[in-house]
């Protein structure tokens, strides 16, 4: 995955009802390894990485690079938003276009911040990129994500095997997100 290119990072903090996205910090180490520590988070996506591993080798402002957002409730860091290129997408219906990826901390399930979250990044997008289509994969079990996909405006492409799963691709190929 690469970066948006000629886009100007970082932005100011995208706002939205009850979130703030904005760049990672160092305050936000601990979080970004709970997150990537998470069996939960990670149960469609190959599993967890080792706790020490994520100490040892986690930088102390993480993710701190073009396309990524921190979503940040009432000052703490409870997921993470990633807009990236998919120049190396194994489908080539998705290669070369932006790719949407969230992870949320299990304890912000369920209360609707990761839809929250995602329209506000789609909507910065489309202010920095107007009509640039948006892909999204999740395997097809994760029903959770499979939801969030269709209510934020994807379709989809095409189901494919991958990982020892079956995966999903869509796309959201408009610049106007549903209300």
């Amino acid at each position: 995955m690469e970066d948006l290119g000629l886009v100007a990072w970082p932005p100011e903090p995208v706002k939205s009802g009850r979130l703030v996205l904005r760049e990672s910090e160092t305050r936000d180490r601990a979080t970004f390894i709970e997150l990537l520590a998470s069996p939960e988070v990670h149960t469609y996506l190959g599993g967890p990485r080792p706790r020490d591993e994520l100490e040892r080798e986690t930088p102390e402002v993480p993710e701190h690079r073009p396309g990524s957002f921190v979503v940040d409730l009432d000052g703490a860091m409870i997921g993470l938003i990633l807009l990236r290129r998919a120049t190396g997408h194994r489908r080539p219906a998705a290669a070369g276009k932006v790719d949407l990826g969230y992870l949320f901390l299990p304890r912000a399930w369920g209360f609707g911040y990761a839809a929250e979250a995602c329209a506000a990044a789609l909507g910065w997008l489309d202010g920095v990129l107007p009509g640039e289509p948006v892909v999204l994969t999740t395997q097809t079990a994760n029903a959770r994500s499979m939801r969030l996909a269709v209510k934020l405006g994807f379709t989809e492409v095409e189901r494919f095997e991958a990982w020892d799963a079956e995966q999903w691709l869509g796309m959201r190929s408009t610049a106007v997100l549903p209300g």
